[in-house]
């Protein structure tokens, strides 16, 4: 399966172009802090100083997880699809927080351990299963090659339907979070003590086990080498995942924004970005999540999120959220005055720095 070669934003005129229009404004240099920072990288991937965003959307991938066998979460499999029917239902946090925001939101059916049929509550759920839940990784790898592939395929082909120029993702799968913490700890050599969190919520407890779980794993594929990280991904990744990767790159090689949600999300980047490293020009990272290796995980992408609300719950809730700060800096950018417009003097040239 051919993987989109990504082409980095870096354009040193256009970025002098887009520094000049952000500091001409009617502000103190700096003074709008991050949203100066994502102004210059949205002009940037749309290559533009005059950049816009058109019909946001978010696409929620679901899947289940056959590592849920090793007792590795606190809620049982089955809320995989029960939550997808809670969004097709329009009850799930992540439909308030779209609706909210005037953003479409798709919902994929990546590999859940559910029949939705045809009729009813499977009505606007886009059927891409692949099989009923990935292997236990814990015992073989999660997923064969031709699985993976697929699964990436569905992806790239889902989000080359978008019609908008930005897209954030999200996700839904109970036993999702061993997987992402698998390949950061694999991917990154974080230890897996520092990869593993609570999750849906698990005790102490709970976490050390899952944390066995993954090292275990680790051993027993240890022939898996974290240089290729399409072997990574079909080792210890899911269906979801697998199909938010394909779709990221795909989203990066048509310049589109890329809105990266939560800890899962990130895993899906991460072996995105191992593949394609200038995906991350494409990337903002809509927040800091409460799972305990997201940090870290950020940290590895050298990833600044915009917001640090103690959110864990996924479903792409963070990217939901951000998207009006997204919507502050282009048009920031595109309909703040200038100063000669204004008709407002300037910073002072002999005031050096010092705050007035």
């Amino acid at each position: 399966m051919p993987i989109p070669t990504l082409v980095p934003t870096r354009d040193a005129a256009l970025s002098a172009a887009l520094a000049a229009a952000i500091v001409n404004k009617t502000k103190p240099p700096g003074s709008l802090g991050m949203l100066e920072t994502v102004a210059a990288q949205i002009g940037l991937i749309q290559q533009t100083v005059r950049p816009q965003l058109r019909a946001p959307e978010i696409l929620v991938f679901a899947g289940d997880h056959g590592v849920v066998a090793e007792g590795i979460s606190a809620f049982p499999q089955s809320v995989t699809w029960q939550m997808v029917h809670n969004f097709l239902q329009q009850g799930a946090a992540i439909n308030v927080f779209a609706r909210q925001n005037r953003c479409a939101l798709k919902v994929v059916d990546a590999g859940v351990n559910h029949d939705f049929g045809v009729d009813g509550p499977a009505a606007g759920l886009l059927d891409r299963k692949i099989a009923h839940g990935t292997a236990n990784f814990a015992r073989q790898p999660a997923m064969s090659a031709e699985q993976c592939a697929l699964a990436m395929r569905h992806g790239m082909e889902i989000c080359a339907q978008v019609d908008g120029n930005v897209v954030g993702f999200g996700e839904m799968g109970i036993g999702n979070t061993t997987a992402a913490a698998a390949l950061m700890h694999k991917l990154t050599g974080v230890p897996a003590a520092q990869c593993v969190g609570a999750g849906t919520g698990l005790d102490a407890d709970g976490v050390a086990r899952k944390q066995r779980v993954i090292e275990a794993a680790v051993r027993l594929h240890a022939a898996v080498g974290a240089d290729d990280p399409a072997a990574v991904l079909r080792t210890f990744g899911g269906f979801e995942i697998a199909m938010m990767t394909g779709a990221m790159l795909q989203a990066a090689a048509l310049r589109k924004v890329l809105l990266i949600d939560g800890f899962i999300v990130s895993s899906a980047l991460l072996v995105a970005a191992r593949m394609q490293p200038a995906i991350l020009d494409y990337c903002v990272f809509s927040h800091c999540s409460d799972e305990h290796g997201h940090r870290r995980l950020l940290d590895a992408l050298g990833a600044r999120p915009l917001m640090q609300l103690d959110l864990r719950l996924g479903e792409g809730t963070g990217a939901a959220l951000a998207l009006p700060l997204l919507h502050a800096a282009v048009n920031f950018l595109c309909e703040m005055a200038t100063f000669d417009g204004a008709g407002v003097s300037g910073k002072n040239p002999d005031a050096g720095d010092a705050a007035a």
